[in-house]
C-alpha cells in the first residue's frame, strides 16, 4: 500500500489536517489515493516522463556545464483549491494587476504617486528598469502589462500572501497547460469525481488579449523568441503553435517606412503586435545594448510612434522590481481607492539605514533577495545557510544595500507529493497568469511549483523544483 506521511503540525498542508484527516475539498481525491498502491503511481509517473520527453517539454539551465536540456519534474498529486478560496484570490489578483498597470501609466506620465510622496521618486526614476524613452508615450488602452504572473504563497496559518509580481516576460504557463493534459490522460477517473474548472482556453484568451492591445482591426500577431537556446524556448514555440501565429526571431523581422515587417516566402508582411519574450535591453541594438544579437534595429522608434505593439510594454520591469514591491498595497489605495485584498509579505528595504541594521543583525532568520534577481538566484535563506555563507552575504549587502530586500522566512504551505518513500509533504507556491486587454481575464488556477527536496523552500525549476497540476473546483463540487 501507498505510504502517506502526515504533515508536521506547525505547517499548513493543502490536503491534510495535523491529525491526518483530509480537508473537505480533497476528500474525493483522498479516498482515491488510499485505494491506490505505490506501483501504480510510479508507473503513471514514468509514463508522464516519457510523454513529456516526446513532446519536448524541457528547459535549459544557464551556466550548466553540460548544457543539457532538462525535464521539469512533474508530480502527479494535484494541488486542489476550493471555489470560495479561488473567488477571493481572483478578486485580489485582478485588483493588484489593475493597480500595477495604473502605476506604470502614471510614472511615465503625470507621476502623481511620486509627487504625493508615496513612493520616493529616486526609487523609480533611478531604477535600472525605468525607461525614460517611454516618458509621455500613451499606449492603447493604457495597458503596460498584458501578461502578468503573480506569485502567491501561504503561511502556516493558511493565509495567502503575494510573494512577487512578474511583469516582464513571465513564464510557466505552458507547463500549467501540459500538466492538465497529462493528468486528464493519466487519471480520467479523477475528473469524474469532481467538477474541475478548465484551463484549456488560455491560448485563445491570450490571442484575444494580444489582438485587443492594438487599435488595428484584425492585427497580425507574432511571438518573438531569443531562439532555441533560451531556457523557455519550449514555451515560446508552444504558445505560438497554440495561438496559430508565427514564432519569429530577430532575423525574421525588419523595420521599414515606420513599420515592422516579417519576411515570408510570399514577401514582407506587416506586423501589428509582438508578444516579445526578450528583455528590454536586448530588443533594439540602436536604442539599448548595441551588442545585442537578439533585437530588431529600429524597433523602438516604430513602437514609440505607435506603429507596433509590444507585449509586455517596454519599461514594465520597474513595477516588478523587488524594491518597488513593498509599495504595491499603497498603489491599490492610491489608484483604486480600495483596501488591498491580498497582502504583501513583510519586507525590509536595505537601502533604509534602520532597516539595514535590522537585516544585518538577523540574517540567520531572514530570506534576502537581490532587487533585480529571479529564478532563485542571488538570494540567501538564512535558516538554511552556514555561518560562513551568512558572513559573506553580509559583506555583499554592506557594499550595495540598495540592491537587497529582506523578508521573514515563511514556512510556505505544503502539498502531498510523490517521493521515493511514498507520499510526503513538500513546500509549494502558485503562479496564476493574468491577461489584461479590454478586460482582465484569468483561467482558474495557475502553475503550482513544488520544492522536491525535503524541507526546501526553493521551488524554482532552475533550482531543482517541480510542478503540479492545479485544480480549482467549480461551485457545485464544494
Amino acid at each position: 500500500m501507498l505510504q502517506i506521511q502526515t504533515p508536521p503540525s506547525h505547517l499548513y498542508d493543502e490536503m491534510l489536517r495535523s491529525d491526518g484527516t483530509s480537508r473537505a475539498h480533497y476528500t474525493p481525491f483522498w479516498q482515491w489515493l488510499n485505494q491506490t498502491d505505490t506501483k501504480q503511481i510510479q508507473q503513471k509517473r514514468e509514463e508522464a516522463d516519457l510523454l513529456f520527453h516526446r513532446v519536448g517539454i524541457t528547459f535549459n539551465v544557464y551556466g550548466d556545464e553540460e548544457g543539457a536540456e532538462r525535464l521539469i519534474p512533474f508530480d502527479n498529486v494535484p494541488r486542489i483549491i476550493p471555489a470560495s478560496e479561488w473567488a477571493m484570490l481572483d478578486r485580489g489578483i485582478r485588483q493588484r494587476v489593475s493597480a500595477l498597470n495604473a502605476f506604470l501609466h502614471d510614472i511615465y506620465h503625470e507621476q502623481r504617486i511620486l509627487k504625493a510622496g508615496i513612493i520616493p521618486a529616486a526609487q523609480v526614476l533611478a531604477n535600472e528598469q525605468y525607461q525614460p524613452c517611454m516618458q509621455g508615450i500613451t499606449l492603447h488602452r493604457r495597458i503596460y502589462a498584458h501578461i502578468t504572473g503573480v506569485d502567491l504563497i501561504r503561511n502556516n496559518n493558511g493565509d495567502y500572501y503575494v510573494l512577487e509580481d512578474n511583469l516582464r516576460t513571465p513564464s510557466g504557463v505552458s507547463y500549467m497547460l501540459e500538466n492538465r493534459k497529462m493528468m486528464m490522460r493519466l487519471y480520467p477517473e479523477l475528473f469524474s469525481r469532481q467538477r474541475i474548472a478548465p484551463v484549456e482556453r488560455y491560448p485563445s484568451l491570450l490571442l484575444q488579449t494580444l489582438k485587443e492591445s492594438s487599435p488595428v482591426e484584425n492585427p497580425c500577431v507574432v511571438v518573438l523568441t531569443p531562439g532555441r537556446f533560451n531556457s523557455a524556448y519550449f514555451e515560446h514555440s508552444f504558445l505560438a503553435q497554440q495561438m496559430g501565429v508565427e514564432l519569429v526571431e530577430n532575423a525574421d523581422l525588419f523595420v521599414k517606412d515606420g513599420a515592422v515587417f516579417m519576411r515570408t516566402t510570399s514577401g514582407p508582411q506587416k506586423i501589428d503586435v509582438i508578444y516579445r519574450r526578450i528583455d528590454d535591453a536586448y530588443l533594439d541594438p540602436l536604442a539599448f545594448r548595441p551588442d545585442s544579437m537578439l533585437g530588431v534595429p529600429g524597433l523602438l522608434s516604430v513602437y514609440r510612434a505607435g506603429g507596433v505593439v509590444l507585449a509586455n510594454a517596454v519599461g514594465t520591469g520597474v513595477a516588478d522590481d523587488k524594491s518597488i514591491y513593498p509599495y504595491v498595497p499603497e498603489m491599490v489605495r492610491f489608484y483604486l481607492d480600495e483596501e488591498p485584498i491580498l497582502n504583501n509579505v513583510p519586507t525590509w528595504q536595505c537601502r533604509k539605514a534602520d532597516e539595514l541594521s535590522h537585516v544585518l543583525a538577523n540574517l540567520d532568520e531572514l530570506v534576502v533577495k537581490e532587487v533585480h534577481g529571479a529564478g532563485g538566484y542571488g538570494m540567501l535563506i538564512g535558516p538554511c545557510a552556514t555561518k560562513a555563507e551568512i558572513a559573506a552575504f553580509a559583506e555583499r549587502i554592506k557594499q550595495r544595500p540598495d540592491n537587497y530586500i529582506a523578508q521573514p522566512t515563511l514556512s510556505l504551505s505544503t502539498c502531498p507529493t510523490f517521493v521515493e518513500s511514498g507520499v510526503a509533504p513538500r513546500h509549494i507556491d502558485l503562479r496564476p497568469f493574468v491577461l489584461t486587454g479590454k478586460e482582465i481575464r484569468l483561467v482558474p488556477g495557475g502553475l503550482t511549483r513544488v520544492a522536491l527536496s525535503e524541507g526546501s523552500l526553493v521551488v524554482n525549476s532552475s533550482q531543482g523544483g517541480g510542478t503540479k497540476d492545479t485544480w480549482v473546483l467549480e461551485e457545485s463540487s464544494c
